[in-house]
């Protein structure tokens, strides 16, 4: 089975995340962090500050590494770098996703995700909560 490399930002602001549904492709109207595939050359952290340039038109500041998923869809193997992100400049345009929400701890679960990105929300969620009442 193919692998596919790609990453994904969690993009943060306080205590809320922001989510994008698929545009296209088989996965159309899924929830999911966006981002896209890793290419030749380049380290995890500048595919997701290129990703996010092209797919949402802001610059992002990478932070730490949140988990590495790995998923086996029916037609490939995925296999995705997650990171905590901040926008560093720009409004989040939506270029190719078909909607975007920010979400909170207790809203987290009100979209369809992708089987991949469900895998990470616990995680997200608990910080999410734990940021909450510890700031």
């Amino acid at each position: 089975m193919k692998t596919i490399r790609v990453v994904a930002a969690v993009i943060r602001d306080r205590d809320r995340i922001f989510a994008t549904a698929r545009g296209y492709g088989d996965y159309k109207g899924g929830w999911e962090f966006p981002g896209g595939k890793i290419e030749s050359g380049e380290t995890p952290q500048e595919a997701l500050v290129r990703e996010i340039r092209e797919e949402l038109d802001t610059e992002v500041r990478v932070g730490d590494l949140i988990d590495t998923i790995e998923y086996d869809y029916p037609a490939f193997h995925l296999s995705m770098d997650c990171f905590w992100c901040t926008i560093r400049e720009g409004h989040l345009t939506l270029r190719e996703a078909e909607a975007a929400r920010w979400l909170t701890a207790d809203t987290i679960d009100s979209v369809n995700w992708l089987p991949a990105d469900r895998s990470l929300i616990d995680q997200i969620r608990r910080e999410l909560v734990s940021e909450g009442h510890g700031a």
